[in-house]
């Protein structure tokens, strides 16, 4: 096979039609060898060659012969010398950390790890045996695809509405979805789950993990798979677990296809990231990839011990965001996802980890620096979940400008409340009205708060109102695995049930839930499958249920259709509404002159709140009025924007309130029911008179409009 010297830019397997370039990069390897095999299962390599050149401490080389489709690994030498952050290992294949595709999952076995297992202090030794036959391989691609002339989405963050979804579970059993790609890029790409998504009205899914993750030895060897995704180990390949193609590295065509299918269906795409940690564990982890390519370099190490590592994550390892080349290969991942890949945005997983500058020293990290300087990802939706295991980790609010937040508050509040525990109405006012108090003082606007009630970690919606203690048995850790704070009301009854009155109240708190959710100021998060009563038996952490626990069931009872149609129409509601997703903060004064605010706070007999009835703990009845014609907004040609009034009723009592409906002096026209939580499927053509006593419901709510004038 011809050798020539290559490049050592681009980094990865770079294929030009001629032959492929591979670089990669290692200051503290002594040498570094290329193993190229006949395909993804082989045990032996067909080709070894020692990198002979290295640039700026990357090792390159090119191969004129190397086509598409070619399997390779790395095996790199150096030091085995754990106590001092160096754990080379040439006997153990290793992964490309710029591969565009990864080819297999792991057979476990004890030649995985770097070390002899089962020995004390083994970590310090060394392991000789050879891993190539479990483990996966990296695959040259070829990048070529045709994208065609659509565009994208482009929708605005204030307009988006967004569904978190499981690329498998959302099409498992899907009954419509060709049997062959249930569960598949191509099967969340099919015409039935396409239409189901457009009629359901959100603008963006944002899936669970994609980039190629490791099954977990713990859960394989217990007869259980990693699910979730959250286990890293290529940061530029798409899952290939995912892909109906048996072509190798198939799967970055499919996940392309789908992509481009859902932008014509004018859906955006956005990927739950996890650069936070990798799947090499701590010490005593395996060795799959940056572990034995430049250990120091890639992760945080204990300062006065390099043996072990600093675990921000709970994971074992945190990777080291302040190396250069560290930092480097999570920017060019990033802008591989959307130059290449055509993605919308990311949610960071524990983005608190990648922000530890912030906290250790003083001042944003360079991580941050970079992405508000970059043209690209400066421009792209960018979401934090504001939190880490570290101190100082967690960081609600304080993430900086171009940053969109998840808000645990928001959820925390909003469950509270319609539990009926006492003391909220203040903080539900704040949330309701876009969270002010976290972002208004850092620049951002009522968009930088991501509102859920539920999410992929922790109960379903049914299972929130239907459980008070988790059942997560089937994890195989005898229940002792994740949070039991259920902040819900089951009626006094746990698990299901067989009595109507249960039943209903329960679907009633479900349509609380999602109607509070989509009329709050913000961006709301549906987690996927609420809408249609997914329940996953009580299991809050179904991280490693790849089943029908987790996987949506499409045989809908009525309740299930019911509330799918009130969700469709929760959601066309706010898209239609501009007052209900505004762009900037409620000033809470008059605006052009106008008689009323452009936010009021309502009690039950019509009059505004005082300051004394915000912290009396026995108040859990309130309206929102929302004045849309004094929302002091302009759209994108410089036009006002503006929009009707909007009165929301919310009754957190376990009894009728009579409530007063406001502005009969200065609003003459009729209020008419848009929703209500009691009678969710007949409102249609219901009016009431400003002055007039509208009888609210236990534990519901209602949403009124005035229409503006002429």
């Amino acid at each position: 096979m011809k050798v020539w010297p290559g490049k050592p830019y681009p980094l990865g397997a770079t294929w030009n039609a001629e032959g492929t370039n591979f670089a990669i990069y290692s200051e503290t390897a002594s040498g570094v060898d290329l193993c190229l095999f006949d395909n993804a299962d082989d045990e032996t390599e067909t080709f070894r060659i020692r990198l002979s050149q290295q640039t700026d401490f990357v090792w390159h080389v090119y191969l004129p012969e190397v086509q598409p489709g070619q399997a390779y690994g790395y095996r790199v030498n150096g030091p085995f010398d754990p106590e001092n952050g160096l754990r080379f290992n040439p006997h153990k294949l290793l992964l490309d950390p710029y591969a565009k595709a990864i080819a297999g999952d792991i057979a476990w076995s004890d030649a995985m790890f770097a070390y002899p297992m089962g020995e004390e202090d083994g970590d310090l030794k060394q392991d000789l045996k050879d891993d190539a036959g479990g483990m996966p391989k990296s695959i040259v691609i070829d990048p070529s695809f045709e994208w065609g002339k659509g565009r994208r989405p482009e929708v605005a963050l204030s307009d988006s509405i967004i569904y978190e979804v499981h690329v498998k579970g959302f099409t498992a059993t899907h009954p419509d979805v060709n049997p062959k790609i249930r569960g598949t890029y191509a099967g969340l790409a099919s015409p039935e789950a396409i239409e189901y998504l457009q009629n359901l009205g959100i603008t963006a899914v944002e899936l669970l993990p994609v980039h190629h993750f490791a099954q977990d030895k713990g859960l394989t060897d217990n007869g259980r798979r990693n699910y979730w995704g959250y286990n890293s180990i290529g940061f530029f390949a798409p899952y290939s677990g995912y892909a109906m193609s048996d072509n190798i590295g198939g799967q970055v065509r499919e996940f392309k296809m789908m992509v481009k299918s859902l932008h014509s269906a004018g859906i955006e795409v956005i990927l739950d990231v996890v650069y936070n940690h990798t799947a090499e564990g701590n010490q005593l982890g395996p060795t799959l990839s940056f572990k034995g390519i430049d250990n120091p370099a890639y992760y945080h190490m204990v300062k006065d011990n390099q043996r072990y590592y600093m675990d921000y994550t709970g994971t074992g390892n945190s990777l080291n965001m302040s190396n250069t080349r560290t930092l480097q290969l999570v920017m060019d991942s990033l802008r591989y996802w959307v130059t290449e890949m055509h993605v919308d945005g990311f949610r960071f997983d524990l983005a608190a980890t990648l922000a530890r500058g912030m906290y250790e020293n003083g001042g944003l990290s360079s991580f941050f620096d970079i992405i508000h300087q970059d043209p690209v990802l400066s421009q792209v939706k960018l979401i934090a979940e504001p939190w880490d295991l570290g101190d100082g980790g967690y960081m609600v609010g304080n993430f900086p400008v171009l940053w969109a937040e998840w808000n645990d508050k928001y959820r925390d509040t909003v469950r509270k409340f319609w539990k009926g525990d006492e003391n909220q109405l203040a903080e539900l006012a704040y949330r309701l009205s876009g969270s002010s108090d976290l972002y208004q003082s850092t620049g951002r606007k009522p968009y930088a708060s991501i509102n859920f009630i539920t999410a992929h970690d922790g109960f379903t919606l049914n299972d929130l109102v239907s459980f008070n203690d988790k059942h997560n048995e089937a994890n195989g850790e005898d229940n002792k695995d994740g949070n039991n704070n259920n902040e819900s009301w089951n009626g006094g009854v746990e698990g299901p049930t067989d009595d109507p009155a249960i039943i209903e109240l329960r679907e009633k708190q479900k349509r609380n839930f999602l109607a509070t959710l989509l009329f709050s100021q913000g961006v709301p998060m549906i987690c996927g499958g609420d809408e249609i009563g997914r329940t996953q038996f009580g299991n809050n952490n179904a991280y490693c249920q790849d089943n029908e626990i987790s996987w949506y069931k499409w045989d809908l009872s009525e309740a299930d259709k019911e509330l799918l149609e009130f969700t469709k129409r929760l959601i066309q509601i706010r898209r239609d509404s501009p007052v209900l997703h505004r762009r900037k903060f409620f000033l809470g004064r008059r605006i052009h002159g106008k008689d009323i605010r452009d936010i009021m706070w309502i009690r039950p007999d019509g009059e505004e709140m005082t300051e004394e009835e915000w912290t009396t703990g026995y108040v859990r009845c309130v309206g929102m009025f929302l004045n849309g014609q004094a929302m002091d907004e302009v759209d994108e040609k410089g036009v006002r924007i503006r929009d009707d009034m909007f009165l929301l009723l919310i009754n957190g009592f376990w009894e009728d309130m009579d409530f007063t409906l406001p502005g009969k002096s200065v609003l003459p026209g009729a209020w008419e029911v848009m929703t209500d939580t009691n009678t969710p499927l007949h409102v249609a053509g219901r009016k009431a008179q400003p002055g007039e006593v509208f009888e609210l419901k236990p534990r519901s709510l209602v949403l009124l409009r005035q229409t503006r004038p002429s």
